[in-house]
């Protein structure tokens, strides 16, 4: 740490701003409130209040304490924006008639802080879940992952997290509002320092890398041998 200066906090960027407004006007056509995580957490609202002014050693790079470190921005990954949960277990992509329910990202949002050269990012997913043609009450399973990429000619995952959610349908027809939240999202900044601006979040539903549950394998049985032969019995009267 340089000088007993204190933790440094890494600026959104205008992404942030972009999301705030989105905030505003989703808020007005009554489907998603101003705040995204409730006001016991009130992190959606605490991002506009980041600050990067506040210095700290950030892993040997002398020029990297006097300048802002940006947060990363946070994608939906393409093909991983919805979810369809079928009636029939095992189907890939299920039938229009035979979806339960369907699953959506509404909207994520992030914090980033930077203390002795690691980055610890909070990112937080926003989504919905509505019943489908063959849905009903219940409880959906929602399988997400967090991943953090280097971006460029041969991109490199830094961080990968999987993540579930369980999300209660109470009637036939129903649309429920989930949250996830994942506060340690931490990986070391890279060096040179500049090239965090090539780090994207990505987040999305993945069914397929959700953990399968172990199954006991039964003890296999031992096999007679067929060339062992049975002893012969002893006969009466044989001494």
């Amino acid at each position: 740490m340089r000088g007993g200066q204190g933790e440094r906090t890494a600026r959104p960027g205008a992404s942030v701003v972009a999301l705030l407004a989105l905030s505003l006007a989703l808020g007005g056509c009554g489907s998603v409130g101003t705040n995204l995580f409730g006001s016991s957490d009130n992190f959606f609202n605490s991002l506009s209040k980041t600050s990067s002014n506040a210095s700290a050693d950030v892993g040997g790079n002398a020029n990297a304490a006097a300048t802002d470190v940006d947060c990363p921005e946070v994608n939906v990954r393409n093909g991983a924006a919805t979810l369809l949960i079928g009636s029939k277990p095992g189907d890939a992509e299920p039938a229009a008639l035979d979806v339960r329910y369907q699953g959506s990202i509404i909207r994520t949002a992030r914090e980033c802080h930077v203390n002795a050269g690691i980055m610890t990012m909070k990112v937080g997913i926003e989504g919905r879940i509505i019943t489908g043609p063959a849905g009903g009450p219940g409880t959906v399973d929602v399988p997400m992952r967090i991943a953090v990429v280097h971006e460029g000619v041969n991109p490199k995952t830094v961080v990968s997290k999987f993540a579930r959610e369980q999300v209660t349908v109470n009637t036939a027809v129903d649309r429920i509002t989930f949250t996830h939240i994942d506060p340690e999202i931490s990986f070391p900044l890279p060096q040179p320092v500049a090239d965090i601006d090539a780090y994207v979040v990505y987040v999305g539903f993945d069914p397929q890398g959700a953990p399968q549950p172990k199954v006991k394998k039964k003890p296999a049985r031992q096999r007679a041998n067929p060339s062992a032969r049975p002893k012969p019995s002893a006969q009466p009267g044989q001494s």
